[in-house]
């Protein structure tokens, strides 16, 4: 019963969100079930026939392209258009309806180390599709033998990190850092993994590590409404509306002689500064 009640939540709010109404609008109470079961039915063949099977298909087809102009043009050209490209279809075919506030605080000259929550698969789609900069991710080791997707990564020198290896990922984090110039910038999600509320996880000190390393400014993003559209740990796909905001860059000048835990907790305290007061407690009553 509590599981029947959770779905209905969640169907409801997103009913709301693109009809303008809830369904708690409508009697009788069967009708609102009715309406909410419908909801998700009608959409399931659409992801299940339509959309995997694309998804599917053009991450092969923009992964060898991706691979081939890396090595014949390179792997900056290859990372920017491919990823731009392959991250906004998959997109549109969600179809995931994106806004962006702050785009003004990014200068494409700089390289940043930027730092976003994480909620989702799709938060990596909203990164690459609209932040509109050149970057590197940072990434779990074990992606590099997903097919197609994996080469073109390592290929366009994305960052594969070890984790039960620690002296290979120190190795692979000064291998990084000389890509990190020149308007490129690093991408972490420093929460570590997907959070299944959308309340920000303790962070992690890898990121701001390498930001006083390389004396280069944070770039704090928050986004909202990936957790609705692919919660964590899920299939459960739905269309949606998500938000990327950018925050102004935060130089690291005034903390390179204080406890690195007082940087963590300022930029976190930023990020969080975009989520709505009631985002997790949403997250929690859906």
């Amino acid at each position: 019963m509590p599981e029947t009640n959770q779905t209905e939540n969640l169907l409801n709010n997103r009913f709301k969100k693109y009809f303008m109404f809830s369904l708690t609008d409508f009697r009788p109470i069967r009708f609102k079930r009715f309406a909410l079961r419908v909801a998700g039915i009608l959409y399931k063949p659409y992801q299940i026939l339509i959309f995997m099977p694309f998804v599917g298909m053009n991450t092969f087809v923009i992964g060898m392209l991706a691979y081939l102009s890396a090595l014949l043009v390179n792997p900056r050209f290859a990372s920017t258009v491919f990823g731009m490209l392959w991250a906004k279809i998959n997109s549109y075919a969600t179809p995931m309806l994106v806004s962006i506030q702050g785009r003004e605080f990014i200068d494409e000259k700089q390289s940043y180390v930027i730092v976003s929550n994480h909620q989702s698969f799709y938060d990596i789609f909203i990164l690459y599709g609209w932040i509109g900069i050149d970057f590197k991710w940072v990434m779990k080791a074990s992606l590099r033998k997903v097919p197609f997707l994996g080469p073109a990564c390592e290929k366009i020198e994305h960052i594969y990190i070890d984790r039960s290896n620690p002296a290979a990922a120190i190795e692979s984090i000064n291998m990084a850092k000389k890509r990190i110039v020149n308007g490129t910038s690093v991408i972490f999600f420093p929460e570590g993994t997907r959070s299944e509320t959308g309340e920000l996880r303790p962070f992690k000190k890898g990121a701001f590590r390498f930001a006083l390393d390389m004396d280069l400014p944070l770039l704090p993003i928050t986004i909202m409404g990936t957790k609705d559209i692919l919660p964590a740990k899920t299939l459960d796909l739905f269309p949606g509306r998500a938000k990327m905001m950018i925050h102004p860059p935060v130089s690291i000048e005034t903390y390179k002689d204080k406890d690195i835990q007082l940087l963590m907790d300022d930029v976190k305290n930023i990020i969080q500064s975009g989520l709505p007061a009631d985002y997790a407690k949403q997250a929690t009553s859906e």
